[in-house]
This record gives structure tokens, C-alpha cells and sequence, in this order.
């Protein structure tokens, strides 16, 4: 099978191949997809450049762990019937050596989840990762309907779907972003009120639109809003931080705690198996009621996916996919 690979970590143009592997086959408990698209997150990238001084976990790694694609093979102890049907991918490369950079990909079978037809590979492709991020953010504290949401980076890959996924368990959403210029950029059906993070005082904006306070906040760097979260929390209220710039962050403790504010770290790879399986099914139910999009910005054929994972590398908002010809 053609797939990409790198046997040691740096740079994506100097450590990524693409080639000739073995073809994969599935396990016992576990499905093949050919692979349509493959979807680059930042922690793919990040796991190639050994960031935070992690090391090779596998002396080959296939990278990603998000994809779309079809199910074709099946091994014991799974329904024959699976083969042929369109699926979204997560988790391929987490705590595994072979991702989704590949014309196929072996996971347990509940991680390739049906994917309705009249939507799309890419979208399905950007469901995983950022998806279940997002899922677990706005609701692992429960439900939202009626609740005020704040989510920061709402233009970001895990903020646009956490607020689209907030507003379709019937939420307010108030979304910021770093720079007023991006406004013009907030999806006004999921976001109520858009906040620039460059306006004189954004705290008082955001208690403008929730006087009470807000009773969630999906954080994208608790390090940069710490003292703006604490002013605008309400009582009782949680902090979901799935990232910060600084690795040793200060809190405003003693006020957090007058407020009773629970702080929810995330980490993605090692979220509980049954809050992923429900993470996945809302995630499809929303999608496939219209609830979710998602902006592919840049595609790249997997020849190119040196190119992909530098321009994640770049930073930005643009969603980015490598495709895999058939």
C-alpha cells in the first residue's frame, strides 16, 4: 500500500516518507478502511517533531488519527455486513503505531464510525480529534441546554466545533477571538455574541451578554485568559482548557475557588473509551442534521505531506486534509 511514514522525528520535510508499506489486515475486533482522506491535526505534527521531548514511541510511525474512507475488510468477530460502509476514523494513531497517512488503516471496530452519505469525506475527516476535544469540553459536566457558553479561539479547529456542538445542545455561546478584524469572520448561527480579545475590555463585554457570569468555558490557552476566565465565571461554573502558552500557568486561585470553579484539563488521547463512543455518536447526529461544518482550507495529495504538516506547522485556522488517491 502507498502510505507515509518517518523513522525518526524533525522536520516534516526531512524525516516524512512516502512509499511502498505492507498492506495492513485487521485483528481480531478490528476493521480495514481505505483511506480517502486523512485528516492533519497539530498533535499529529507535534508527535513528528517530538515536542515536550517526547521520543519516537514506535521505531515507524504512519501518522494521524483522523480520517474518512470505507470499510474493506473485517476481522473475526465482526459483522461481515460492515464491509462496504462509508466510516469516520479517530484514535488510528494514538497509542498505535499506524495511522491514517496510508490507502489503509486497521482500528478496533468501534472507532470507525458510520458516516451518513450525504456528508462529506472531509468533514468526516475533521470529526475526530477536534470533534471529541470539543464533545468533552462543553459536555462532560453535563448537559447545556439553557446554560451560557464561553469558548475562546472560536475561530480554531476545536472552538468552531465546540461552539457549533454547544449551540446544538442549546446553549448561548459567546465566542472571542484575538483580534477584532476577525469578527467579520465568527458563524453567526452558532455564536451569539462575538467578543474581540483586543477591545479595550473584554471582560466587560462578555459580562455584558451574562451578567450572572458564564457557567462554561472551552479554553484554549488558560495561561493567556486565566484572569479574564476567573471575571467572567459565574458560580459553580468549569474551565475546559485543552491548551495554554506557558507550562507552568498561574491561576488566580484563591478567587477561583471563592467561586467554586471546577478546572477541567484535557487531553485527548486518554479521554475515558465510553465518553469517545458518545462523543462520536453526537457528533454524527449533529453533523448529519446540519449542526456541524467544517472549513477545509487546504488540501494536499499525500505525495505532498510534507507540505500539509508544515502548514500546520504554520499555525492558523485552516483546517488541512491529505488526500489518498485510490
Amino acid at each position: 500500500m502507498l502510505a507515509s511514514w518517518y523513522d525518526r522525528q524533525g522536520s516534516a520535510a526531512d524525516v516524512l516518507h512516502v512509499g511502498e508499506l505492507p498492506d495492513a489486515h485487521p485483528g481480531p475486533g478490528e476493521v480495514r478502511v481505505r483511506v480517502t482522506v486523512s485528516g492533519v491535526n497539530p498533535g499529529d505534527t507535534k508527535k513528528r517533531r517530538g515536542w515536550l521531548g517526547s521520543s519516537m514511541p514506535y521505531p515507524r510511525v504512519v501518522p494521524h488519527s483522523d480520517a474518512a474512507g470505507v470499510i474493506d475488510a473485517v476481522g473475526d468477530g465482526i459483522d461481515a455486513h460492515r464491509v462496504g460502509e462509508r466510516v469516520w476514523v479517530y484514535g488510528a494513531q494514538s497509542y498505535r503505531a499506524f495511522g491514517t497517512a496510508a490507502q489503509y488503516t486497521v482500528v478496533p471496530d468501534q472507532q470507525a464510525v458510520r458516516l451518513p452519505d450525504h456528508l462529506t469525506d472531509e468533514l468526516g475527516a475533521s470529526l475526530g480529534i477536534p470533534g471529541i476535544t470539543a464533545h468533552r469540553a462543553v459536555f462532560a459536566d453535563g448537559p447545556v441546554d439553557g446554560r451560557i457558553v464561553l469558548v475562546h479561539g472560536v475561530l480554531g479547529g476545536v472552538g468552531s466545533l465546540a461552539a457549533q456542538l454547544a449551540r446544538w445542545g442549546g446553549a448561548t455561546v459567546i465566542g472571542t477571538v484575538r483580534r477584532g478584524d476577525d469578527l467579520a469572520h465568527v458563524d453567526a448561527t452558532a455564536v451569539s455574541h462575538a467578543v474581540a480579545l483586543d477591545s479595550a475590555d473584554p471582560a466587560a463585554a462578555i459580562r455584558s451578554y451574562a451578567p450572572g457570569g458564564v457557567h462554561r468555558v472551552v479554553e484554549v490557552s488558560l495561561s493567556a485568559n486565566a484572569d479574564l476566565d476567573n471575571a467572567v465565571t459565574a458560580l459553580d461554573a468549569v474551565i475546559a482548557a485543552y491548551g495554554t502558552h506557558a507550562d507552568r500557568t498561574e491561576l488566580p486561585f484563591w478567587p477561583l475557588l471563592f467561586n467554586n470553579v471546577t478546572l477541567r484539563l484535557l487531553g485527548s488521547d486518554d479521554f475515558p473509551a465510553v465518553a469517545k463512543r458518545q462523543a462520536a455518536r453526537d457528533l454524527t447526529a449533529a453533523a448529519a442534521v446540519g449542526a456541524l461544518t467544517v472549513d477545509v482550507a487546504d488540501r494536499y495529495p499525500l505525495e505532498d505531506i510534507a507540505k500539509a504538516h508544515e502548514r500546520v506547522d504554520a499555525g492558523g485556522r485552516a483546517r488541512v486534509v491529505v488526500t489518498v488517491p485510490g
